[in-house]
């Protein structure tokens, strides 16, 4: 089913939108990924979820893509003594390695914060709210001053922007999450507080190809190596909630802008994710700031926009995703739309697979094609036209069940699954029938097909005709 728009949706899923029938509501209200938050719910709690999600798949008979997010390592504060303490400005706290502390010291249970942290890094308690700079580091202690303060309280997280940690981002209830998840068979995977390039070995050894490696950027030290991050990654998220505390919020805007563009030259899908439509947790509408968001991230060719809260446990799932769709909708008829998105012209790389794809979106536009239907084993043909962000509807049509799941989440791109083809003849009937039957092309229409010969092969995309429906 085309959706008649390009960017995509994604909602995350919990208490307010865990039924069956709240997870079709919300396909239908235009949802093309779902998101399993495993920071919280058991694993029963997401095998009904995942369930659900393919029952709708199976009675609409449309791929929908669910993306696994994995917790990662949160530093949290252990138990204080009496559960909470107030820190006052130019006061000096201890943290001490220890999952419990007495007095007024404050427990820190991370060893690896104590073996990387210099006099001079901050560190910020509860999202930001407090802020601390370190003046001394000894064995097993911090001592900082409070340039913020405020009441801490039990488990709160603690953010170390400054601070590289030797941490792996994938921690052992990661890992047992991970096995879950793969087993049940989800497309892609979230890998949180990523920091270098060496992570996405890790992660892309742990998954096996199983589905798509999803980076999520949330520390300062992921966007100094960003590129070598993009480069080994599938897919890339713009965590902006935890990014925003620690970095300054006025940055913010500007790094979402450079990873969207880093992603899109790369062809790398790229999410925009939290806070989006942030009230409609409480109120069946936005604010005027968080459209002019949504709309940002649109004008920006972000692949798609994520609910998190605001679907996962908000009182307006529904409302929330009708919300972004028209305002996805409404972005792209914009008449400074195309201009905007056609001002980032990837640079064609001087091989025949991106030359073909390139010329797929310029051809398509020129002669005003219904469609381009993409014939793609591995998703990467889909993947090189979408990059150029073509004004023409993008039909990926592939054998393979997990691929057209993942490209569920292009831009542009609205995917099926379809017998695989063995000659040129079978190249035409099978995207004239595929364009006819997802409502792209009519009698009369001229389409432009895209595929590789040999059929099947992955990544040998190398021929291009233009077919009369």
């Amino acid at each position: 089913m085309s959706r008649n728009r390009r960017a995509k949706i994604v909602a995350t899923l919990g208490p307010a939108s865990s039924s069956p029938e709240m997870i079709r509501k919300l396909y239908d209200a235009g949802v093309d990924m779902f998101r399993l938050n495993f920071s919280h719910g058991t694993h029963e709690d997401h095998r009904a979820r995942y369930e659900a999600i393919r029952a709708v798949e199976r009675e609409v008979g449309t791929p929908i893509a669910i993306l696994q997010d994995l917790q990662g390592p949160k530093i949290r504060l252990g138990p204080l003594e009496g559960g909470k303490r107030e820190l006052t400005n130019g006061s000096t706290v201890r943290f001490v390695c220890s999952a419990t502390a007495k007095g007024n010291d404050l427990p820190l249970p991370h060893k690896e914060v104590f073996d990387a942290v210099v006099p001079g890094n901050q560190l910020l308690i509860d999202d930001g709210k407090v802020r601390l700079s370190a003046t001394d580091v000894g064995t097993g202690y911090i001592d900082a001053k409070v340039i913020s303060g405020g009441i801490v309280s039990d488990r709160k997280g603690v953010n170390l922007p400054d601070t590289v940690l030797a941490l792996s981002p994938i921690t052992d209830k990661d890992r047992v999450d991970l096995a879950f998840g793969l087993e049940l068979g989800v497309d892609w995977v979230a890998f949180s507080f990523v920091q270098r390039a060496s992570d996405l070995i890790e992660a892309h050894t742990l998954v096996g190809g199983r589905a798509g490696v999803m980076s999520k950027i949330e520390k300062p030290a992921a966007m100094s190596v960003i590129e070598d991050i993009v480069a080994l990654s599938d897919s890339i998220m713009v965590a902006r909630g935890d990014l925003g505390v620690e970095i300054p919020p006025e940055d913010v805007p500007g790094a979402q802008k450079d990873l969207v563009r880093l992603c899109r030259l790369a062809g790398k899908p790229v999410i925009i994710a939290t806070q989006m439509l942030e009230s409609m947790i409480h109120t069946p509408t936005p604010t005027r700031a968080e459209s002019s968001d949504v709309a940002t991230a649109i004008y920006d060719g972000s692949d798609a926009v994520m609910l998190s809260a605001e679907s996962a446990s908000g009182q307006f799932p529904v409302q929330a995703v009708e919300t972004m769709d028209r305002i996805i909708r409404r972005t792209e008829q914009h008449k400074a739309y195309r201009n905007i998105i056609e001002a980032l012209h990837p640079e064609v790389e001087p091989l025949p697979q991106h030359a073909i794809s390139a010329a797929a979106a310029e051809v398509a536009k020129s002669i005003g094609a219904a469609c381009i239907v993409a014939f793609t084993s591995s998703g990467t043909t889909a993947y090189r036209i979408a990059r150029q962000r073509p004004p023409t509807p993008i039909l990926s049509v592939t054998p393979n069940e997990s691929t057209a799941r993942q490209l569920a989440r292009l831009w542009g791109s609205t995917s099926i699954r379809s017998d695989e083809i063995s000659s040129y003849d079978e190249m035409v009937s099978h995207a004239v029938q595929n364009a006819k039957s997802s409502g792209l092309a009519s009698d009369g229409d001229c389409i432009v097909v895209v595929a590789g010969v040999p059929f099947g092969k992955s990544g040998s995309t190398n021929n291009l005709r233009v077919v009369t429906v």
